[in-house]
């Protein structure tokens, strides 16, 4: 008898634990991957969650027993998988991390070959239909082999004691524990000339997440070729109870530590990773936070000084500062929807060599159209040598050329309703509507854009002008009235 999961999402796995998403489903979810993509081998990988080596054993049992090899690269960030699953030329890529959902969630990434990912209309909603139809009594049984028959119990499982254990299922000659550290560094430093690093400080808060082996031995590698480079650590061990908070810098009160950090040692920038590290954020040397958005202007600068005709993919939500920097440099933009399944697919599509989103997503062509967490602060360093710049004066004058509210999301009792308010009152004036992802409406010199949540009542508003903060400020302050005037 079918059951129903639903821990399945548009782009990925997510699910409250013990509720959601347990072990037999994560059995479940390996099994089904592995036959919906005819999967020889896979390699997965897992955050420092407590409860993320247990669902990765759970799952690398149901990838053996569909009779996949699986490669086990340890603790590791979503881009490490990325990486070994082209590196490795193996089928498929499995990385179970919750990024930076609360301590109670957790989930999973999936990639094909080359590491292409998986979403709903490109194989996600076959391989839950899969999971749903195999057989209870048969799972269990697995499970219990693979458990020496002991039962599973809730609060072993959120304790991290792994019911499946790594040595039985090394036992079937299937699993086997890797690791694909030093190509990793190898390939993260390709990406700038090490000649040209001057003495930098950089404070780096790994938020005890999964960010800090992988910088770790990215400083090993640079001092091993005498980069004069020195890291200030904040929060660097790996620990899945997470003492300092769930690793989120993209919300304003999880800032302060890096940005204390920084001013506190003199450092010439700041870096902080979300939970895997797939996304980072950088501060000024004063400690200011500066907006994705910008970042992406400046890495889309970098990339087209390089080779003029690059292009550059960008998202909806905030793109004026990344359209004139782009055309004006000889390259050439394209939009996109919002989500690394869409900037994934597009940048393959037009074969561009860099993309990037508000959010921090950063993707490069040379890293599988993947996105990165190392790249973008290794590439901005090298411009702070090379240019003989701060970043704050790099960004300064696009700031002020293109100020932008910054997302700003409202938690609503009904977002549909809110989305008909906001259309009914300006689209009839906007010069330009535009429905890549949500509503976005420009008037001359300002413009917003509007989204819906796709996972809870939220809906997200940022609003940008051309070289008038009082005027997005004014704009902003005037739509948040009405988005909840509920």
């Amino acid at each position: 008898m079918a059951i129903e999961i639903t821990c399945f999402k548009a782009y990925d796995i997510r699910g409250e634990l013990n509720k959601q998403l347990t072990e037999t489903v994560a059995y479940r979810i390996g099994f089904a991957f592995a036959k919906e993509l005819n999967a020889k081998t896979v390699v997965v990988g897992s955050d420092v969650r407590l409860t993320s080596t247990p669902l990765k054993l759970a799952l690398s049992a149901g990838l053996v027993d569909a009779g996949a090899r699986v490669f086990d690269i340890g603790s590791a960030g979503t881009e490490e998988i990325y990486f070994a699953t082209k590196h490795l030329e193996v089928d498929g890529g499995i990385e179970v991390t919750a990024s930076h959902n609360p301590i109670n969630y957790n989930g999973m990434k999936l990639v094909k070959a080359g590491s292409v990912p998986i979403s709903g209309d490109t194989g996600l909603n076959a391989i839950k239909a899969t999971a749903e139809q195999l057989d209870d009594a048969a799972i269990n049984e697995r499970i219990a082999f693979y458990t020496n028959n002991c039962e599973i119990s809730d609060d072993a499982f959120f304790n991290g004691k792994a019911h499946v254990s790594a040595d039985k299922l090394a036992e079937s000659g299937q699993f086997e524990v890797i690791s694909c550290m030093d190509a990793y560094v190898e390939h993260m430093l390709s990406y700038v000339n090490l000649d040209n690093f001057t003495p930098l400080k950089v404070v780096v808060n790994a938020g005890n997440g999964a960010a800090g082996p992988a910088l770790d031995a990215i400083e090993k590698a640079m001092l091993d070729k005498d980069v004069p480079i020195e890291f200030i650590k904040v929060h660097h061990e790996a620990d899945g109870t997470f003492p300092n908070g769930i690793p989120n810098p993209l919300l304003p009160e999880n800032r302060d530590d890096t940005a204390n950090a920084v001013k506190q040692s003199n450092a010439d920038f700041g870096i902080a990773w979300d939970g895997d590290f797939d996304r980072c954020f950088l501060f000024d040397a004063d400690g200011q936070f500066i907006e994705g958005y910008y970042i992406v202007g400046l890495l889309a600068s970098a990339f087209i000084e390089k080779n003029t005709d690059s292009k550059i993919i960008y998202d909806p939500r905030v793109y004026w500062n990344t359209e004139d920097i782009v055309a004006n440099a000889g390259g050439t933009p394209i939009k996109s929807k919002t989500g690394h399944a869409f900037i994934k697919e597009r940048m393959r599509k037009e074969d561009a060599v860099y993309g990037g989103e508000m959010s921090a997503h950063h993707y490069f062509r040379d890293f599988a159209y993947c996105d990165s967490g190392m790249i973008p602060w290794l590439l901005v360093a090298e411009l702070l040598c090379v240019k003989k710049q701060s970043l704050a004066s790099m960004v300064k004058e696009r700031i002020e050329a293109f100020p932008s509210s910054g997302e700003i999301n409202s938690k609503l009792k009904d977002a549909d309703e809110a989305l008909t308010r906001v259309t009914n009152k300006y689209k009839p004036e906007a010069d330009v509507v535009d429905t890549t992802d949500g509503l976005g409406l420009e008037f001359g010199t300002w413009r917003f854009n509007l989204r819906k949540s796709n996972t809870e009542p939220v809906i997200r508003l940022n609003v940008e002008s051309k070289g008038d903060i009082a005027l997005m400020e004014e704009k902003t302050a005037e739509l948040l009235a009405l988005i909840r005037a509920e």
